[in-house]
C-alpha cells in the first residue's frame, strides 16, 4: 500500500487492523494514537500483594555455607507459607545451595541483598515436570525455579540467583565447541529432533517424556499457566538456557532485574514471555548469550494447537548490552503476537546483532501485528538497527504463511551498524505496513535491504546524515 486510500481500503477489507494503523496515517480526527492504549494495559498489570507473614528458610534447616543441600529446607518453608495462607519466604545472607524450587500460590520468595541462591549440578535434584522447551510442551527437567497453575507468586529482593552453569555443566549439551562440547560428548540434537517429530505427529504431551537420560536443558525461571506474577530486583547469573520464561501467564511484572551470562552461554535469552497477556518489563539490564528480550508464542504445530498469542506487552527503560537481538519477536511465534509497545530503552554493544528484531518462517507461520517502538538510543549494533526476516532458520521450507504488519519505529537514534533496515519477506507473503519515523541512523556501512516489503514508509529519516524519505 503506497497511499492512504489504499490503506483505508485494506482496513475495510480486514487486511489491516484499523485500530493500530501505522502512525504515518494517524490523524486526530480519524485513528487514535495507539500509545493511548498503554495506560489501560498498565492499569490492568498489578503486582500481587502478600500477607505479612515471614518464613525464614534457616528456621527450616537451611544453611548458607555453599555446601549443604537446602532443597528440602526451602521446599518445607514454601509449603508452610502456602498452607498458612501465604506470605514471604526469606533467604537471608549466605550462599544457599539447592535443587529445583517450586513456588506455590501467595508465596513471595525474597532474597536478602547478601543472599545467593546457587543451583546444584546434581541433575537428580531437578524432577521431571510439565514444561515447554523452545516453544514445545513436554515432560522434562524442572526449570530451576518453577510454578505451575498458581496465583500470586513472586521472586523479589536484591540478592543473587546463580544458575551455576558454564562450559563444563549444562551448556555443553548445546553441542557447540565454544560452549564446552567436544566430539563424543552428549548433546541435544537427537532429543530435539525427536521432540519436533512428536509435536508434528500430535503425540500427547504426557508421552513426550525427556528429563534424565536426555539432553534438553531446563529453563532458569518459569511460571507456567500462572496469574499475577512478579519478578523484581534480583540478579540472575549463569543460566542453563532461557532465563525469565513466563508461559501462558496473565498479569506479569518483570522489573529492576540485572541479568548477565557469558556470551558463551547458548540460548540464554534474558526474558521470553511466551503466549502471555498483560506483561510489563521495565528497568532491567540484559547482558546475554542470545536475545535480550524475545517475545514468543509456541513453535510450529504446538503453537497452532494452543493458539494463544502473546499480547499487550509493554517494555520500558531497559538497557541491553551483548546478545543476538535487543527487542525481539520470534522465532517461536506460531500462536502470534500483537500489541507490543517498547520505549525509552538503551542498547549498545558490538556484540549485539540487532536492536529491533522480528524473525519468522514458513514452518512457524503466525500473525505479528501492532508493534510500536519509540525513543530508542542505540550506540552500536553489529548487523542492523531494525530487521524483519522471514528466512530465519527454515525460511520458505513450510506450508504456513508468516505475517508481519503494522510496525512503527519512531525516534530511534543509532551511531553504528552494518544496515539501518534489513527487511526480507516472501514474494508470496510480503512484509506489510512498516513506518520508520523521525529516526537518525549513523555509521551505516551498507544500503537498506528491503526485499518483498510492501508499504514501507520513511518520514524524516536520516541515514549517515542524508534524508531518506519515501
Amino acid at each position: 500500500m503506497t497511499n492512504r486510500r489504499e490503506f483505508l481500503k485494506a482496513v475495510a477489507a480486514g487486511a489491516v487492523a484499523a485500530r493500530y494503523a501505522p502512525e504515518i496515517w494517524i490523524r486526530a480526527d480519524t485513528t487514535p494514537d495507539p500509545w493511548r492504549e498503554v495506560p489501560q494495559i498498565l492499569a490492568r498489570i498489578k503486582a500481587p500483594v502478600f500477607p505479612s507473614r515471614t518464613f525464614d528458610v534457616t528456621k527450616f534447616g537451611a544453611v548458607g555455607d555453599n555446601v549443604k543441600d537446602n532443597t528440602d529446607a526451602i521446599h518445607d518453608a514454601i509449603t508452610a507459607c502456602s498452607k498458612a495462607g501465604g506470605g514471604r519466604v526469606v533467604v537471608p545472607a549466605g550462599q544457599f545451595l539447592t535443587g529445583a524450587i517450586e513456588l506455590k500460590s501467595r508465596v513471595d520468595l525474597h532474597l536478602d541483598a547478601r543472599a545467593t541462591v546457587r543451583f546444584t549440578r546434581d541433575q537428580s535434584k531437578y524432577p521431571t515436570v510439565f514444561t515447554r522447551w523452545e516453544g514445545m510442551e513436554l515432560m522434562n527437567f524442572s526449570p530451576f525455579i518453577y510454578a505451575f497453575e498458581q496465583r500470586d507468586v513472586a521472586i523479589t529482593g536484591s540478592g543473587t540467583i546463580d544458575g551455576n552453569c558454564d562450559c563444563t555443566h549444562w551448556w555443553p549439551w548445546k553441542g557447540r565447541t565454544n560452549c564446552g562440547w567436544k566430539a563424543g560428548d552428549p548433546e541435544q540434537d537427537s532429543d530435539r529432533n525427536n521432540l519436533l517429530a512428536m509435536v508434528e505427529r500430535g503425540v500427547p504431551v504426557s508421552e513426550r517424556v525427556f528429563g534424565p537420560g536426555h539432553y534438553l536443558r531446563p529453563q532458569f525461571i518459569q511460571p507456567y499457566r500462572c496469574e499475577n506474577v512478579l519478578i523484581e530486583g534480583v540478579r540472575l547469573l549463569n543460566a542453563p538456557m532461557w532465563q525469565v520464561h513466563p508461559v501462558l501467564c496473565t498479569n506479569v511484572t518483570i522489573k529492576d532485574l540485572y541479568v548477565q551470562v557469558s556470551s558463551l552461554g547458548p540460548n540464554t535469552d534474558g526474558c521470553d514471555p511466551e503466549s502471555c497477556r498483560d506483561v510489563l518489563i521495565t528497568n532491567c539490564y540484559f547482558d546475554t548469550g542470545d536475545d535480550c528480550i524475545a517475545i514468543k508464542a509456541g513453535r510450529n504445530a504446538d503453537g497452532r494447537r494452543l493458539h494463544t498469542p502473546s499480547e499487550n506487552i509493554v517494555i520500558q527503560k531497559c538497557r541491553m548490552k551483548n546478545g543476538h537481538g535487543g527487542i525481539t519477536i520470534g522465532s517461536e511465534i506460531s500462536g502470534g503476537v500483537r500489541n507490543v509497545f517498547a520505549e525509552d530503552c538503551k542498547l549498545d554493544s558490538p556484540e549485539l546483532d540487532f536492536a529491533v528484531r522480528l524473525k519468522n518462517n514458513a514452518m512457524r507461520g503466525g500473525l505479528l501485528e501492532n508493534i510500536f517502538v519509540r525513543n530508542l538510543e542505540v550506540g552500536q549494533v553489529a548487523k542492523a538497527a531494525v530487521t524483519i526476516d522471514f528466512y530465519y532458520e527454515e525460511g520458505e521450507q513450510g506450508k504456513f504463511t508468516p505475517v508481519v504488519r503494522n510496525v512503527v519505529i519512531k525516534n530511534m537514534k543509532m551511531r553504528k551498524a552494518e544496515y539501518a533496515l534489513y527487511l526480507r519477506g516472501f514474494k508470496t507473503a510480503p512484509i506489510r505496513d512498516v513506518a520508520i519515523l523521525d529516526c537518525d541512523f549513523g555509521g551505516v556501512a551498507k544500503p537498506n535491504l528491503l526485499e518483498n516489503a510492501d508499504g514501507v514508509t520513511l518520514r524524516n529519516v536520516r541515514i549517515n546524515g542524508k534524508l531518506e524519505n519515501r
